[in-house]
C-alpha cells in the first residue's frame, strides 16, 4: 500500500506545470487504433491510468516507441483482435475505466470489440447506455456473457444514421465518433459533447483523414471515409489540475504561478474560483495567483445563497467540484455544492468534518459549506482516498492543516496525477511518499 505523510501548514511559492490533459489522453491514444500507420503523441501524461492504458495496447499488438519523456509513436499495423477475448485483456480491461474507448476504434476498423464491466472510481454508478446504443444505431450487435461479464460486441459493417444522444456524454460521444469516422456513409449526432478535449479528438481524427464537421458545436456530422492514415498531435493542459493548483494556492495562502495553461480552454473555471473569492490574474496563457490572507464567497445579486453545480461542457465540470468543495471549508460565507452527475462523489466529506470542517451532507448529491475563514484552521488527519479528485482534495486539506496527516490508497491519485508529490514539494510542500509491503 502507498500513503503520503504530509507536513501542513507550508506555503507554497514558484512556477507549475501542468501535465498533460488525462481525459484526452484516453481518447487520443485510442484514436491511434483506427489506422496501420505511425501516429506520433506529446505531452502524454505520466500516470497511471495511461501506463496501463499503454501496456493493454502494446497486449493487443500495438508498437509503441517512446520519443521522450512525454511522446510515444504508436503503429497498429499488427493488432490481434482475438487476443481481446481473452481473460488476460478482460482482467486487464476491466480494472481501467478508459478501456471503454478502445471499443469504438476496434468495432470501426476491425468489426469487433470487447467490453467487460470496468473499474475506476468509486464515485456511483457510471452507465454506458449511451456508447452501445449509439453503436447499436451504426449496425453493432451484442453478445453478452453473464458468466464473465464481457459484452461481445461485433458488426460485418457500419452505416451511418442519425442519433440523439440521451445524454451529452464525453466518452459515449468519443466511442461513436470513433465508430463512425470509417462507416458507410453520413452520421449525424446531436447532443454530442463539445468539450475541449472532444474537440481535439475531432482535431486529430480529421488531421488523420477524417471528415467531422460541426467540431465545438452539440451537432456533429461525420461522413465517413475508407481509411485513415498517420498524423501528429499534441494533448491540451490539464484543466483540472489547472483548477487543483489554484485551489492549493488558496488554501495554503500561497503565491504560484501556473504555466502554459491553455487559458482560452479552461471555459467558466476560473471563474468559478473567483466565485469562491479567489484573485487570479491571466497573464498570457498562464495563471498568476496571489498569497491571500482570506477569500470571500460571493453570494447572488438578491442576496442567497451560492451554488455552484456541474454541468456539460460548457458548464462546469463535475472533477473540480470536491476542489471546489475543499477551498470554501477556508473561505468566508456559505456556498451550497451541487454534485448532478454522479451520486456517491461527496461521500468523502466526513473526513473533512474529522479535519474541523463546518459543513453539511445534504444528500449524495448535495453539501452545504460553511466557511469560518481561518478562525477554525483545519486539523491533521488521517484518511483514505476513494477516487481520484476527492484524493487531490484531501491531499489540499492536509497541506493547508496543521500537523501530520496521513493519506492511504494514494494509488488513486497516482491515476490522475503526475509525481504530485515531486513537484509540490519543488514549491515548498512536504509530502513523502510511503510504500508499505
Amino acid at each position: 500500500m502507498n500513503s503520503f505523510i504530509i507536513e501542513g501548514g507550508r506555503k507554497l511559492s514558484g512556477n507549475i506545470h501542468p501535465q498533460g490533459a488525462k481525459n484526452e489522453a484516453l481518447q487520443i491514444l485510442c484514436a491511434t487504433m483506427l489506422t496501420a500507420e505511425r501516429v506520433e503523441v506529446h505531452n502524454i501524461p505520466d500516470i497511471l491510468d495511461i501506463r496501463n492504458l499503454i501496456g493493454l495496447m502494446k497486449d493487443t499488438g500495438v508498437a509503441v516507441e517512446k520519443l521522450s519523456d512525454d511522446a510515444c509513436a504508436f503503429t497498429s499495423d499488427a493488432v490481434n483482435t482475438d487476443y481481446i477475448y481473452s481473460d488476460e485483456y478482460v482482467a486487464k480491461s476491466a480494472a481501467l475505466r478508459g478501456s471503454v474507448l478502445l471499443v469504438g476504434p476496434m468495432l470501426g476498423r476491425f468489426g469487433r470489440a470487447a467490453l467487460p464491466q470496468v473499474g475506476g472510481d468509486k464515485i456511483g454508478r457510471r452507465r454506458i447506455d449511451t456508447h452501445l446504443i449509439g453503436l447499436q444505431k451504426l449496425g453493432a450487435e451484442f453478445d453478452y456473457d453473464a458468466d464473465s461479464a464481457v459484452c461481445k460486441i461485433t458488426s460485418s459493417g457500419l452505416h451511418g444514421c442519425y442519433m440523439l444522444l440521451d445524454e451529452a456524454s464525453v466518452t459515449g460521444t468519443a466511442n461513436i465518433l470513433m465508430a463512425a469516422v470509417m462507416a458507410v456513409g453520413e452520421t449525424t449526432i446531436y447532443n454530442a459533447a463539445c468539450e475541449p478535449y472532444l474537440q481535439q479528438l475531432c482535431l486529430l481524427l480529421n488531421n488523420m483523414g477524417a471528415d467531422i464537421r460541426g467540431v465545438g458545436s452539440n451537432l456533429l456530422t461525420i461522413h465517413g471515409v475508407d481509411r485513415l492514415h498517420g498524423a501528429v498531435h499534441t494533448i491540451l493542459p490539464d484543466m483540472i489540475e489547472v483548477g487543483s493548483f489554484i485551489g492549493m494556492a488558496a488554501m495554503t495562502q500561497s503565491e504560484i504561478t501556473i504555466k502554459n495553461t491553455a487559458y482560452d480552454k479552461l471555459g467558466i473555471i476560473p471563474d468559478s474560483f473567483r466565485r469562491l473569492g479567489i484573485q487570479l490574474e491571466q497573464r498570457g496563457d498562464d495563471i498568476y495567483i496571489p498569497a491571500q490572507e482570506r477569500y470571500e464567497i460571493e453570494t447572488f445579486m438578491d442576496g442567497s445563497i451560492m451554488t455552484i453545480a456541474d454541468a456539460p461542457w460548457p458548464g462546469l465540470t463535475p472533477d473540480l467540484l470536491s476542489i471546489l468543495l475543499v477551498v470554501a471549508t477556508q473561505a468566508e460565507g456559505s456556498v451550497l455544492i451541487h454534485q448532478k452527475m454522479f451520486e456517491s462523489r461527496l461521500f468523502f466529506v466526513d473526513k473533512l468534518l474529522d479535519m474541523g470542517a463546518q459543513l453539511i451532507l445534504c444528500d449524495p448529491h448535495r453539501a452545504t459549506v460553511i466557511g469560518l475563514g481561518r478562525r477554525h484552521e483545519l486539523r491533521a488527519s488521517r484518511m483514505v482516498s476513494p477516487d481520484i479528485r476527492a484524493g487531490i482534495a484531501m491531499l489540499i486539506a492536509t497541506m493547508s492543516a496543521q500537523g501530520t496527516s496521513r493519506i492511504d490508497n494514494i494509488d488513486q491519485i497516482d491515476r490522475g496525477y503526475q509525481r504530485i508529490d515531486e513537484r509540490l514539494n519543488r514549491l515548498g510542500a512536504s509530502i513523502t511518499r510511503q510504500t508499505i509491503l
